[in-house]
């Protein structure tokens, strides 16, 4: 009885270094709440549209002491994985929870480029309004990285209007190592006047042996539809993972027509800001809690379709995608009654 009480009071008081995964909550990207729609968008026309599109997460439980782990994985609906993959040794739970909050957030600024460059493509009435700036991505040397952080816009290189990362490049012609141009530019965010500044930095020399001046600036294109505002009001969801499905109802939300044609489709995947959908983790516990939430078809990064096959549930269709674009095709092709690419 003495080495009961202790295995009891062990199990249920010491704690051990794993988290448990399982699934999360789904939330309907299109849905109306009571502070109004979950993805309220600003400063364009916006069109209604049915069915749904289910962003889906992951449960991470931590604190698990011995008894709860072992109950949680003879479920079969948790997996036990070591605590240091999600809570990195050196870094306190609170950094933890920025870092995931900030991943969040870039994934819906990406998502937000992602849908105004899929629209850009196609002939929607708001693709004319459309236009695109030249950001900066990466910054590899110290003279400039003083100046300038990934995101900023870049407005003026060398006295010339820049618009796009080749505007950069042949605002840079002529130019040699050691002289000085002036860049303008607004801050990675900031919209107003206030935030524009005005800098003057001294050119270097590249490592590929070219004449011009090196500013060590990886430029890119971003798309900007001006005065739109797109908020998304949903709290207490962290990492990267929602970003595709911010991007289809951003899109949805943005066009004529039903992107679901009224079915109820969940999904996942990273997005960037040119489209491209990354794999994720956890797709076995995302796949379990969209059949719990009515969905019937499931958008899954090409990635993460060998284990999704492994783990779909009984009346899931999978519709692999790489990129938003692809997303978008699938789910109209779908509506049609045409062939959509599966898992």
């Amino acid at each position: 009885m003495l080495i009961v009480l202790v295995f009891g009071l062990v199990g249920t008081l010491v704690r051990v270094p794993y988290v448990a995964l399982g699934p999360g909550p789904t939330h309907d990207t299109l849905a109306e709440t009571k502070n109004g729609p979950l993805i309220a968008i600003q400063g364009s026309k916006t069109y209604k549209t049915s069915g749904e599109l289910r962003l889906t997460t992951v449960s991470v439980q931590d604190g698990v002491t011995l008894l709860g782990a072992l109950g949680l994985w003879a479920s079969g609906s948790y997996a036990l994985a070591p605590r240091e993959l999600y809570f990195p040794p050196g870094e306190t739970d609170e950094e933890v929870k920025q870092e995931n909050a900030q991943q969040f957030v870039d994934s819906q600024d990406a998502a937000v480029s992602a849908a105004l460059l899929h629209l850009m493509k196609h002939d929607y009435p708001v693709s004319k309004q459309i236009r695109l700036t030249a950001v900066v991505h990466e910054v590899s040397r110290k003279e400039t990285d003083r100046v300038l952080d990934p995101g900023d816009q870049l407005l003026e290189v060398n006295g010339k209007k820049v618009s796009s990362p080749q505007d950069v490049r042949d605002a840079l012609k002529g130019t040699k190592p050691n002289d000085k141009i002036k860049l303008r530019f607004r801050e990675d965010g900031k919209k107003s006047a206030k935030h524009v500044r005005t800098a003057t930095v001294t050119l270097g020399k590249a490592d590929d042996g070219r004449s011009e001046g090196y500013l060590g600036v990886l430029a890119g294109a971003r798309p900007e539809l001006p005065g739109l505002s797109v908020d998304i009001k949903l709290a207490d969801v962290g990492g990267p993972s929602a970003g595709t499905m911010f991007a289809l109802a951003i899109v949805d939300r943005l066009t004529p027509g039903e992107l679901t044609g009224g079915r109820h489709v969940a999904g996942t995947g990273e997005i960037a800001a040119d489209g491209t959908v990354g794999p994720i983790g956890g797709i076995s516990f995302k796949l379990s809690a969209a059949r719990d939430d009515g969905a019937t078809v499931f958008l899954v990064p090409k990635e993460n379709c060998a284990e999704a096959v492994k783990s779909a549930p009984d009346g899931m269709r999978l519709v692999k995608i790489g990129t938003l674009d692809e997303a978008v095709k699938a789910l109209e092709d779908l509506d049609k009654g045409r062939p959509v690419p599966g898992c």
